[in-house]
């Protein structure tokens, strides 16, 4: 309770409200698992499940008792602050003409921001989650707990349900877009992200385990994922390869 207080003081009720349920909700889920023994997978999966219903019980408490949207008044910031920045190009003396097409481009992203909301709450939830593991990993052996450890990441390897759902979502992208079913091109959206992301990863994976099998340094494959996460080919390809993994499990031919 003391903790709520302060933080009340300086982040403001809101924040608090919202943090202390999602870390809160977590934190349980987490020690609940730990206690029953469960397998370091099987215990982030509790704990990810119970971190994304504490996202969505904060923002429906804030919603229905304090009436505030924190989605909406997220959105609404971003777009405040990407029009401040084109007022300040423009008495920068920017052309016109370049500040209109960043316009063009920016209102496209954010009308697909505000769709993919679902999936910025599981990623919020996938933070969450990540934190209170690896922090309960340094305070629960003090209380006579062990938190068992995740698999290498070399090993990592997802169900090929992503690579289904990757098939759905493009056939639902495809017929929400061309029969305007906009409940049906909103979950394919969101669904095509969250294969994406699961393939990444797989795909990461994949990348760290052949440059396992063939020595290459720590430093050189950081610069390589540094360089994979800034280029928008480079991660679709990634995504892609992951993807496929799932079905043909690359790292069995390595062996």
């Amino acid at each position: 309770m003391a903790t709520i207080i302060l933080l009340s003081l300086f982040i403001g009720p809101i924040f608090t409200i919202r943090l202390a349920l999602s870390y809160g909700l977590t934190g349980l889920a987490l020690g609940f698992a730990i206690q029953k023994n469960f397998g370091a997978v099987k215990i982030f999966m509790i704990t990810l499940t119970a971190a994304f219903v504490a996202q969505i019980v904060a923002i429906a408490l804030l919603l229905f008792v304090m009436d505030i949207n924190f989605l909406e008044t997220q959105i609404a910031l971003v777009k405040e602050s990407f029009e401040e920045t084109f007022a300040m190009y423009e008495t920068l003396g920017v052309d016109q003409a370049q500040i209109a097409q960043a316009k063009s481009q920016v209102e496209p992203a954010i009308k697909l921001l505000s769709l993919l909301i679902p999936t910025l709450l599981l990623l919020m939830a996938l933070i969450n989650t990540a934190i209170c593991f690896y922090v309960a990993k340094w305070i629960f052996p003090k209380i006579g707990l062990s938190v068992p450890e995740m698999p290498p990441f070399s090993q990592w390897h997802f169900p090929s349900l992503f690579g289904y759902l990757m098939i759905l979502a493009f056939l639902g992208i495809y017929w929400g877009e061309t029969r305007d079913l906009r409940i049906l091109y909103t979950v394919s959206v969101n669904a095509n992200i969250l294969a994406l992301l699961a393939g990444f990863i797989q795909g990461l994976s994949v990348l760290t385990f052949a440059a396992e099998r063939f020595n290459v340094s720590k430093l050189i494959r950081r610069l390589v994922f540094l360089i994979i996460i800034l280029n928008f080919m480079l991660f679709q390809i990634i995504a892609i390869t992951g993807l496929f993994d799932m079905f043909f499990d690359y790292r069995r031919r390595f062996k």
